[in-house]
């Protein structure tokens, strides 16, 4: 007997040193058993012994993440998720589990069956896909550079490297910035480099071209949709109502969701749309970000720009801007191999069958 359940937005891994925001939404999952499970959304510690506030500031300093320099792991490699926890104990939630547990109910089954569009679900990451952020981070780079009195490479591949590469990287390769950093200092550009982003973020004021219109466009086919991102949830909040993006977005994956890799992203993302992974649909301009898409068994579609074409050949489309795109495209990528060809399957090994035994008659 099928029983619902409810899950929080908050699919977290339970850590002390984290701060933490309540959550805005949930989604339900169908499971196939008898017992009701309900995922328990987890106060994180607010104060530990660091020093650290209520408001992620550390003795009374704001202190922002640095995970907005830090290159993430892809994740899923092997259809592995990450581990969410509930009154009886951790659970794990792996790409296996949510394409079982996300089965479309038999009311939806119909709806679907009428409206295919509204089965999809859309994940759009927010780095140089729904804003150009990319400026603002090389921009940050050039602003440090100057209050510490270094230069800024003009080579474009080491540009391209401050901009994808961890600050760590950057900072302690001297073939890179060719700045003689010491190691204790560190962590105090780290800092100062996050902070610089997130004073000119309120500079960012539109998206990317053509994202609004496509993204209206999904809107009144019913299709729901989902930005994740590094940022923590307030300053991802803001940003999209600056750009006037807000009202799109029914999930928003953020930094206080605690997702250790790009595919763990993704999959919260599919759990607070309600909608398997292998039905979503993920928007990158990264070749990293589309093969964690892949490892979700979601579809990947790239945005050329950031990363020339040839570097996106992974991906199942890739277009110039969001103005080439249409809803029929959406149903385009499942329509070659049905609608569950990305569906983790099972080999079936054939067994040769047992030869069979000649017998020859003797006449005496």
């Amino acid at each position: 007997m099928d029983t619902n359940f409810r899950t929080s937005s908050s699919l977290l891994q339970l850590r002390s040193s984290f701060c933490f925001s309540p959550s805005l939404s949930s989604s339900k999952l169908r499971l196939s058993k008898s017992k009701r499970l309900n995922f328990v959304q987890h106060r994180l510690v607010i104060k530990n012994s660091s020093g650290f506030d209520e408001d992620c500031s550390f003795d009374g300093f704001s202190v922002k993440p640095n995970k907005l320099f830090m290159q993430e792991a892809i994740g899923a490699e092997y259809g592995e998720g990450f581990e969410t926890f509930r009154l009886d104990g951790p659970l794990k939630v792996d790409v296996d589990f949510l394409n079982d547990r996300l089965q479309e109910g038999f009311l939806k089954r119909i709806r679907y069956a009428m409206k295919p569009d509204e089965a999809y679900g859309l994940i759009f990451s927010w780095d140089d896909v729904v804003a150009n952020t990319g400026a603002l981070k090389l921009n940050a780079w050039k602003q440090l550079a100057l209050e510490e009195g270094k230069e800024i490479p003009p080579e474009a591949d080491a540009q391209k490297l401050m901009l994808y590469a961890s600050a760590d990287h950057v900072l302690h390769k001297v073939r890179i910035l060719r700045w003689e950093t010491i190691e204790s200092e560190v962590d105090r550009l780290k800092s100062r480099l996050s902070q610089i982003y997130y004073d000119n973020l309120p500079n960012l004021r539109k998206p990317m071209e053509g994202l609004e219109e496509w993204l209206d466009a999904v809107s009144t086919a019913h299709i729901p949709c989902a930005v994740v991102s590094s940022l923590d949830r307030r300053n991802m909040v803001d940003a999209l109502e600056r750009i006037g993006l807000k009202k799109y977005f029914q999930a928003i994956i953020s930094e206080e969701d605690g997702m250790e890799s790009i595919a763990h992203r993704f999959l919260s993302a599919a759990v607070k749309l309600d909608r398997k992974p292998s039905k979503c649909v993920v928007f990158e301009d990264d070749p990293r970000g589309i093969t964690a898409a892949h490892n979700c068994t979601m579809m990947a579609v790239a945005l050329i720009g950031s990363h020339p074409a040839y570097d996106l050949g992974q991906a199942d489309l890739a277009v110039g801007s969001f103005n080439e795109l249409s809803v029929i495209n959406l149903r385009r990528l499942f329509a070659n191999k049905g609608s569950t060809f990305m569906d983790r399957q099972k080999q079936i090994i054939e067994k040769t069958p047992p030869k069979r035994k000649l017998t020859v008659d003797t006449i005496f």
